[in-house]
């Protein structure tokens, strides 16, 4: 089945869904209990981030989370100038207390003047319900070429900030930065997410918060190569014991043997406790542009080096991996289908701990890119993507998906 013809539109400058759909809802709370949320209509989609509208020209790079109070809370890069990666990026957040039908008004959330503040990758922490936002930096004229080849000053180059919400996503601590926690010497380019993080709801490691990563290494001294080759990326994450308050450089796979090059990563804990990470394979040799593997110490470290993903194939762009809780328990990714392009949104399903995929379920036909994953309820995930009619940066779209839907 697909949700192609399931489309929303603006009117009168407030988003109405086209297909309406019944009643009340629960909401899992990130530690795996259900909230009571408003008895109200849900919709089957809607648009909360439109390109050129409010202030910027393009919004990007989505991740969303789910409060302990059923809010949902969906954060985007707002690119000020034009839809590049460098430049004035600032990270904004819309609220909907609806199950995404319908959203409240933009709030910048990271503003680092005519900077650039990028990467959202948000958690609830299942202790205290504050969401816990960890965030990069670069000088705004800077690229990601300049940074991975070294040329660029302590202050241009790749830092990494938190902030945290106590107050269910409406205000935000200033940012911290945590760089000299979260990123080696010998790392140029870092980038978290881009997409949600996760909390460790199991396992001596219970509570932890564990961000997934990127980031690339220098080359050797005497290389003739400048570091903005494919094979200096890698991947890793951060991890958390303490809420947010200090941080520690967790897993890391960055060697430059140029089989597998990790870039942006994400990150779910399965059933049996196990951490599984799946990640962009940044031009490596693998025929399905995925690479995963598993963490068995809460994200400390992998059991083995990440090995391609063969059984989704997909172009070299970010995914989304959601482990779901309840009824209708399984492991969730999102990400294109079409191997040749950026389109065609899909859910993928594996029923052995992303060992294997299925071939995906659809969610439009349309140009797509970026996305994330959250749960909404034991019996329906959202997904926040990027896409578009002529190009997959022209909005935002959120997506509720049955999982009925997805086992069928």
């Amino acid at each position: 089945m697909s949700l192609t013809s399931r489309r929303s539109r603006i009117v009168g400058g407030a988003l109405a869904a086209t297909a309406v759909l019944a009643g009340g809802y629960l909401l899992a709370a990130p530690d795996g209990t259900a909230t009571a949320a408003p008895a109200t209509a849900t919709c089957a989609s809607s648009v909360p981030f439109v390109s050129g509208t409010e202030g910027y020209s393009s919004f990007r790079i989505p991740a969303v989370v789910t409060t302990k109070k059923g809010t949902l809370v969906a954060f985007a890069e707002g690119r000020v100038g034009s839809s590049s990666d460098s430049g004035n990026i600032d990270v904004v957040s819309k609220r909907s207390s609806d199950g995404g039908c319908t959203w409240g008004p933009l709030s910048v959330v990271a503003d680092a003047g005519t900077d650039t503040a990028d990467n959202p990758a948000p958690v609830v922490d299942p202790a205290t319900g504050d969401i816990v936002l960890v965030t990069c930096f670069n000088a705004g004229n800077v690229t990601e070429a300049q940074i991975l080849a070294g040329q660029v000053t302590a202050a241009q180059t790749r830092r990494i900030f938190v902030q945290t919400s106590t107050d269910d996503g409406h205000t935000w601590s200033t940012r911290r930065e945590i760089t000299d926690q979260a990123k080696l010497p010998n790392w140029r380019w870092y980038a978290t997410g881009p997409g949600h993080a996760i909390a460790l709801t199991q396992g001596v490691h219970k509570g932890r918060l564990v961000v997934p990563a990127n980031n690339s290494v220098a080359p050797a001294a005497g290389s003739t190569d400048t570091g903005a080759e494919s094979k200096y990326y890698g991947g890793n994450d951060l991890y958390s014991d303490d809420h947010g308050a200090t941080w520690h450089i967790g897993y890391t796979d960055d060697t430059t043997e140029g089989y597998s090059n990790p870039n942006e990563s994400t990150i779910a804990q399965l059933p049996d406790g196990r951490l599984y990470v799946n990640s962009r394979d940044q031009n490596g040799t693998g025929p399905g542009n995925r690479v995963d593997g598993y963490s068995a110490d809460g994200g400390t470290t992998l059991a083995g080096p990440l090995h391609p993903q063969d059984t989704i194939t997909t172009p070299v762009v970010e995914g989304s991996v959601l482990q779901v809780t309840g009824p209708h328990a399984t492991l969730l990714y999102s990400g294109p289908a079409d191997p040749a392009s950026r389109a065609v949104m899909a859910i993928r399903t594996s029923t052995n701990d992303g060992v294997t995929w299925s071939a995906g379920y659809d969610l439009t036909g349309l140009p797509a890119a970026y996305s994330d994953l959250v749960q909404l309820d034991n019996n329906t995930v959202g997904v926040l993507y990027e896409t578009g009619d002529a190009g997959a940066n022209e909005n935002l779209t959120f997506t509720r998906v049955a999982l009925k839907d997805l086992r069928g």
